[in-house]
């Protein structure tokens, strides 16, 4: 299941995380998950946000440089060697993933993931009966 991941792309200097979250604590956006990748240049935020198309349109507003990416979510039991099961499925089938990040809470971590394949990895996961999240569980985190 498809859900709708942030991209903003942030000058490196002190603040510009602050101004992000700023704009969107004030059109009553939360931020369920967020990773943060940087160069010397620029950093790229992205997040999973509780209304992904309200979040694009106040950043926009708000000139940050802002785009929509669809990305999967899956839950997996927060044990090792999970994930690692779960990514053997994937790159047995050749899916390449972009990037990836995670969070745990308690017995279970939650997996956000940018395949390069979208619709194979999903079909992939359904069928090794891989926990899938829907986009709407995953906006409320």
């Amino acid at each position: 299941m498809k859900a709708k991941q942030l991209s903003i792309f942030l000058e490196n200097k002190s603040g510009r995380l602050t101004e992000v979250t700023d704009v969107l604590g004030e059109a009553g956006v939360n931020l369920s998950a967020m990773s943060i990748a940087d160069n010397s240049d620029f950093g790229i935020l992205r997040c999973i946000v509780s209304d992904p198309d309200k979040a694009y349109q106040v950043l926009k507003e708000h000139h940050f440089a802002v785009k929509i990416t669809d990305v999967i979510g899956f839950v997996c039991p927060n044990t090792s060697g999970s994930l690692a099961v779960v990514l053997r499925y994937l790159s047995e089938k050749g899916i390449f993933i972009e990037y990836m990040y995670s969070f745990a809470n308690g017995d279970v971590a939650h997996v956000i993931i940018r395949p390069t394949d979208l619709d194979t990895c999903e079909k992939v996961l359904e069928e090794k009966k891989v926990e899938l999240m829907a986009a709407n569980d995953l906006y409320k985190l």
